[in-house]
């Protein structure tokens, strides 16, 4: 039997050896990557921009579109939808598509074929996106008919009223084609630019009528078109020929002016005066004080033959009130400004530390500079200070100020009880 002699591997022939192989590599950073792929896109870019800059521009907008949206020059869908700025009582909704009511909130939004219903002690204040606010009144049921408000093109909005009254005005519109518009089951009332007026429609008279306060209003029925300025009002039986007629203007208010301090030792029994200017032709006058601004509470109601009024009774606190006139044929202004005041008690203790250093006008707002104590709390014009230093000092600003003179009063209240009062006058020009 024949055997082999292992081989030894040190004295294999050369072409056995096992192979070596070598590889070689370079580091590259990620920001040397990135900056080459910028580079080779801006080169392609600028051939793409140089070969045709319209097809440059349409992919950089279709790019931009998928990283932040289509910007088509119009507002966002939020803000070309109407919204709730005021809730008073029990305010429902329906919307266009839906079979259920559902309680309004400050979050409800208003489209076009939308309900809005309010119960007998309720309002709703609608503003939309055109700057056009409508004021549902109590037991009232409208429709929401149009809401066009694109930008660069005239706005156009509209309620319908099934029942009730609703109150609206419009701002100064930025196109002189715009419209504003609430229709009743007959008619239609169109308000123009930086107008007020109000509509009621009473479906068991089968009636609708429209006072103008400010401004003025186009109401047409059929082919009737009839204008409307200040104090003009327009019934409209269903199917009975329209009457014009003029109404009483509201009283113009005098005292307490709006966001004025009352400061009293004791409000319940301190007498509050209210006074108004005399409206043509009226006998009587009618003054309400509420705690809401849309005078659902209202705590107290006088009628007076003058001009003026002492209410006492009144706790601490804030307040609105109105005045409406009435004539020898019991037919009633529409409702004055509504003007709001605060009441404050009077501390008995230590009178607190309040001092105005200086004011300054910045174009037609108020920069208040004053020290107060450390940890009390001030009110200007009705506006709480939110910033009071450590130290006491304060600088306030105010709420934009018509051209004119203006009063400013400053109410302060410390935690001992001490109240302080000051104010300032201050001259805005126009």
């Amino acid at each position: 039997m024949k055997t082999q002699t292992p081989l030894d591997p040190k004295q294999a022939p050369a072409h056995q050896k096992t192979p070596h192989v070598q590889v070689y590599w370079k580091a590259v950073t990620y920001k040397t990557v990135i900056l080459y792929v910028v580079l080779i896109l801006a080169i392609l870019g600028a051939g793409v921009y140089l070969a045709s800059p319209g097809l440059y521009g349409k992919v950089i907008k279709q790019l931009t579109d998928q990283v932040t949206g289509p910007d088509n020059g119009t507002p966002s869908d939020n803000q070309k939808h109407a919204k709730f700025v005021n809730l008073d009582g029990r305010v429902q909704v329906k919307k266009v598509n839906s079979v259920q009511w559902v309680e309004a909130d400050f979050r409800t939004v208003l489209d076009k074929g939308d309900l809005v219903q309010t119960g007998s002690d309720a309002n709703a204040r609608i503003t939309f996106a055109d700057g056009t606010i409508y004021t549902v009144k109590p037991d009232t049921l409208v429709t929401v008919e149009e809401n066009t408000t694109e930008s660069n093109k005239p706005t156009s909005v509209a309620v319908s009223i099934n029942h009730g009254q609703v109150d609206f005005s419009t701002p100064v519109f930025s196109s002189p084609d715009s419209k504003a518009a609430v229709s009743t089951e007959d008619a239609n009332a169109q308000l123009r630019s930086n107008s007020r007026a109000a509509v009621k429609s009473d479906p068991e008279k089968r009636e609708s009528e429209i006072v103008v306060s400010s401004g003025s209003a186009q109401v047409q029925r059929g082919q009737e078109k009839i204008d409307l300025a200040p104090f003009e009002k327009l019934t409209i039986p269903n199917g009975g020929p329209i009457q014009k007629s003029m109404v009483l203007a509201p009283p113009d208010l005098v005292e307490p002016l709006n966001l004025a301090p009352i400061v009293a030792e004791s409000p319940k029994l301190f007498p509050v005066h209210f006074e108004w200017k005399a409206v043509p032709n009226a006998v009587s006058y009618t003054v309400r004080v509420s705690t809401t601004a849309m005078f659902t509470k209202t705590v107290k109601e006088a009628k007076v033959s003058g001009t003026s009024e002492d209410i006492s009774g009144l706790d601490s606190g804030e307040y609105f009130w109105n005045v409406t006139a009435t004539d020898g044929k019991k037919q009633n202004s529409d409702v004055s400004e509504i003007f709001k005041f605060t009441l404050v008690a009077q501390g008995k203790a230590q009178a607190m530390v309040l001092e105005i250093d200086g004011t300054q006008l910045h174009g037609h707002v108020a920069e208040i500079v004053g020290r107060t104590e450390p940890g009390a709390a001030l009110i200007v014009n009705g506006q709480s200070v939110p910033n009071i230093s450590p130290d006491g000092t304060f600088r306030h600003f105010t709420e934009q100020l018509e051209p004119g003179q203006h009063t400013i009063s400053i109410i302060g209240s410390n935690r001992r009880g001490g109240t302080a009062m000051r104010q300032v006058s201050i001259v805005v020009p126009k």
